[in-house]
């Protein structure tokens, strides 16, 4: 079981990790995306106004007008293109977090050549090798354990080309193994992580960007030479617009909005710290945390104005301190769930653990009973055998008066045999809830008196003194006679067992409210807290140390406890160790 439940919580951490570094990987592309789109916008922002201040321009070149345009709309299609290609990627992490989320261990296939040339082929199945790999990363000053499941294969065989691009994952069904022979697995495939035709696409066009300024370049020179003023000024507008320094050419306010509707539309509501430098120098820094120095994995930069000339010198940066606490807070569902798993689990094993020490405990005290019942009924059987066997003998029948006493003694162990049977049977009915109560008046006072009376040979015999203290006015209960009688028995019984000396036995009665109270109190060994909490249990007997003429089985407290309940009332006991024990016992007056 600790095995099992060991594996379990392994089992947990490694998918709660993987869960973590996949949307660690999400947030990651995210961000990039929101920076890139954000840089994006800002370009082009600054395009649209240079167009805006060409339009006014009415002495300006359509020709000219329409080559700024046409880069406009291919930097526009670019950027559409890779926002795509981000998309695609942002898609498919999710597809994979899912399958991640679905099951606890999912390998990547990288390789599809390797995937038909083994996992596809029956033939070379038993030649894949499930390697699990243990290694220790120092993060940040701690010690850690990483681990990570790979395949591979034990002997190459001809390779059989891949039939399309597809993005395997090989996910095991069953028990762990060290090859897939032996294990049942499924593979799932997803779509490239990216459009491989879409590449080739984004190229042609950066091409057709590059001639497109390219000419434009020429373009200008070629209307230099031809001298017009006019169109000399406005090229040198153009020219300066994009040598400004980079403090005039952003708009902060701008670039902190986009920034985070971007972030919002990805789903990252968090505080950032945003920060835009020139080369070296810091030109602008907004910060929702103190200044700390960030740390590579939670830094996000991209370049600004990119389509330059020369080559770009502006960086646009955000830090998120708390990515830590960002990821965790969008787990904290499977977090929840996982611990909530676990304490199912530790709470199973703690009570199944429980019930075996207890039922371990009742074995034990039941074989004590037993025990102890057959030594309680072995001696009146004996003594009955032994009178029985005499009164065979002609000489001893022949006296009448030994007779007499023989059979008045098979009459007494019957009746004590008879008396041990019906108490361990009235334990047997309370079990079984078979036991059936009378309700009938009964003065507690009178029915203390007449158990006192009755067992006056039995206290006499062990020397015993009863102080009888029956105060209460009211003393009228309904409940069944016979058994409060058998109560008060088995306490005034345990009073005189457990005195060392002779007995000092103190019954008293009084009225508390609408109840009764009759205390049952001696001066004899006592108990400890440990005993007290387990008098009531059936079959646990007080240890005596050395004294075995303490005889019993273990069922009387029980038995008090069962009817006192039965008759609407409650029953404690206060005890110290060495200097007695008391008995309350709270029954409802009759209404």
């Amino acid at each position: 079981m600790t095995v099992a439940l060991l594996g379990v919580v392994a089992m947990q951490y490694f998918f709660i990790r993987q869960s973590y570094i996949l949307k660690a990987q999400l947030f990651d592309e995210s961000v990039k995306a929101a920076l890139n789109a954000v840089a994006a916008k800002a370009e082009k922002r600054e395009i649209m106004q240079l167009a805006d201040a060409q339009r006014k321009n009415k002495e300006k070149l359509e020709r000219e007008q329409r080559k700024l345009e046409e880069q406009l709309r291919l930097k526009t299609e670019i950027e559409k293109l890779r926002e795509k290609q981000a998309e695609l990627r942002l898609a498919f992490l999710k597809q994979e977090e899912a399958l991640n989320e679905q099951f606890p261990i999912v390998i990547p296939i990288e390789n599809n050549e390797f995937y038909e040339t083994y996992l596809n082929n029956p033939r070379h199945r038993h030649l894949v090798s499930i390697d699990y790999l243990s290694n220790i990363v120092i993060d940040n000053g701690f010690q850690r354990n990483d681990n990570s499941i790979g395949l591979s294969a034990m002997r190459k065989v001809p390779v059989t080309k891949a039939k399309d691009d597809s993005v395997r994952y090989f996910i095991p069904m069953g028990p762990s193994a060290t090859n897939a022979s032996g294990l049942n697995f499924a593979v799932k495939a997803f779509p490239p992580r990216q459009d491989l035709k879409m590449n080739p696409e984004i190229a042609r066009k950066e091409q057709q960007l590059k001639l497109l300024q390219a000419n434009t370049l020429m373009d200008t020179i070629a209307i230099l030479s031809g001298k017009n003023p006019q169109v000399v000024e406005d090229f040198a507008a153009e020219i300066e617009l994009y040598k400004r320094p980079l403090s005039q050419r952003i708009d902060i306010v701008y670039i902190k909005s986009e920034l985070e509707k971007e972030l919002s539309t990805r789903d990252i509501n968090s505080p950032f710290n945003l920060e835009i430098k020139d080369k070296n120098t810091t030109l602008y820094a907004f910060a929702n945390f103190s200044h700390e120095k960030p740390s590579p994995q939670n830094l996000y930069v991209t370049e600004l104005f990119r389509s330059d000339n020369e080559r770009s010198s502006g960086r646009l940066a955000v830090y998120f301190p708390n990515k830590s606490n960002i990821l965790m807070g969008n787990m904290t569902v499977m977090l929840f769930s996982s611990i909530a798993l676990l304490l199912v689990l530790l709470g199973c094993f703690a009570y199944t653990i429980f019930t075996m020490l207890r039922q371990k405990k009742i074995s034990e005290m039941k074989t004590d009973f037993i025990n102890n019942m057959t030594h309680e009924f072995k001696t009146p059987v004996a003594t009955i055998m032994i009178a029985s066997e005499s009164l065979r003998d002609p000489e001893i029948a022949s006296d009448q008066m030994r007779a007499t006493r023989l059979a008045n003694i098979i009459y007494d162990e019957n009746i004590r045999l008879g008396n041990h049977i019906e108490r361990v049977l009235n334990i047997a009915r309370l079990e079984k809830d078979n036991l059936k109560l009378e309700h009938r008046d009964i003065d507690i006072n009178d029915l203390a008196q007449a158990v006192v009376d009755s067992m006056e040979l039995q206290l006499h015999k062990n020397g015993a003194q009863v102080h009888m203290h029956l105060d209460a006015a009211d003393a009228i209960v309904v409940g069944d006679e016979l058994h409060l009688s058998n109560v008060l028995f088995n306490l005034i019984d345990n009073a005189i067992k457990y005195s060392s000396e002779s007995p000092d036995i103190t019954i008293r009665t009084k009225n508390i409210h609408k109840h009764i109270q009759i205390t049952v109190a001696d001066q004899g060994i006592g108990m400890s807290r440990d005993q007290l909490s387990k008098i009531f249990d059936q079959f646990y007997r007080i240890p005596t140390g050395n004294r075995h003429d303490v005889k019993g089985f273990g069922l009387g407290l029980s038995y008090v406890s069962d009817i006192v309940k039965r008759c609407g009332g409650k029953v404690q006991v206060k005890s110290e160790k060495d200097k007695g024990t008391t008995f309350e016992i709270m029954l409802p007056l009759k209404g």
